[in-house]
């Protein structure tokens, strides 16, 4: 298949800025695997849709707060979004600047202590923090919530709630696994009751998911590569479900992407590293027989992810549905169940 065959128009009113004032109060779209059955419904519906014996596979990534402001000594403003932790005082980065900054330019934070470009790595930076708190401690200070580019606001304190699932955990992504934005303790708690088990991988989701596809032809796309970690306890819970006849249920792209990577020589196993599975319709899965997902950017590799598991017509009559209805996209927006 082509990129161009995933585009599809999407007004600019349906991109959600906000967040809804509670979460699991957003709209959920169910769709039918392959058969491409729509039904409208509330988030609250997905209770009713779990039966006991079912498997909840939820990404416990922590998002941190990874955007810098600064400027360089000449005066001009930089903005760095941190990609990855490679040391306690040092990252690879985007930096955005009027001008691209060459090896040993020092930029000064917001704080007014320094960081130095040591080397550039095809879009990102080497950075060097010369700073007296490690790397962590001075995001913490002076870092803002890594909001997408199609947000198109600086981040609030309400963010540093809300960009965070309840389970965040392992500090590392930059973007927030946002299919578990939706759950609140309570529909949690009621899930636990009704007799629905819960497991957790960890995927630290990296900016590149938001870069688009630059080449028509997929087999050319070159994936970005995102850190995951499955633990042997989430392979027992699988094995366990599908023995019992259960359905093992993704929460989100990323929960996907971490279970299949390390299930690609056949059979999962335990596993951490980095993973640039790019996964397009003709796929065979291993691990999911349902997922919960957000709705994604056109011509985006996580809405080829979805046509590969729900299959590509459902998928794409599925999002005109959604915009004709009024659903809200994206980060913030509603949610879909493929089922």
């Amino acid at each position: 298949m082509k990129k161009s065959d995933f585009f599809y128009h999407l007004p600019d009113a349906l991109i959600a800025q906000k967040p809804l004032p509670q979460r699991g109060s957003s709209r959920l779209l169910q769709l039918g695997k392959n058969t491409g059955t729509i039904k409208d419904g509330q988030f609250s519906d997905f209770l009713s849709l779990l039966q006991p014996g079912d498997l909840l596979v939820l990404n416990d990534t922590k998002v941190i707060p990874a955007r810098l402001f600064g400027r360089k000594a000449s005066g001009g403003k930089v903005e760095i979004l941190i990609e990855r932790l490679e040391q306690s005082y040092q990252a690879l980065a985007h930096v955005k600047a009027s001008k691209a900054p060459k090896a040993d330019t020092v930029l000064i934070l917001a704080n007014e202590e320094i960081c130095r470009v040591i080397d550039r790595e095809h879009d990102l930076f080497r950075l060097r923090f010369e700073t007296i708190s490690p790397l962590p401690a001075l995001l913490e200070q002076i870092g803002h919530m890594p909001l997408p580019p199609y947000i198109s606001r600086l981040d609030d304190s309400e963010d540093l709630d809300r960009y965070q699932t309840l389970f965040a955990k392992h500090a590392g992504a930059v973007a927030a696994p946002t299919a578990g934005l939706h759950f609140d303790q309570a529909a949690l708690d009621k899930l636990a009751e009704k007799g629905v088990a819960r497991a957790f991988v960890t995927l630290h989701v990296g900016s590149g998911t938001f870069q688009p596809v630059r080449v028509e032809n997929l087999a050319q796309h070159v994936m970005h590569k995102e850190y995951f970690q499955v633990p042997q306890g989430t392979v027992d819970a699988v094995l366990q479900t599908k023995r019992r006849g259960g359905r093992v249920v993704a929460v989100g792209t990323t929960a996907v992407r971490a279970l299949e990577s390390a299930a690609v020589s056949g059979a999962l196993n335990a596993g951490c590293g980095d993973t640039d599975l790019f996964i397009t319709p003709g796929y065979q899965f291993k691990c999911i027989d349902a997922l919960l997902t957000n709705f994604h950017l056109p011509e985006s590799t996580l809405l080829m992810l979805i046509s590969a598991f729900a299959g590509y017509e459902a998928v794409m009559q599925a999002y005109q549905h959604a915009i004709a209805q009024q659903y809200r996209f994206f980060s913030y927006g509603d949610a879909m169940l493929i089922i």
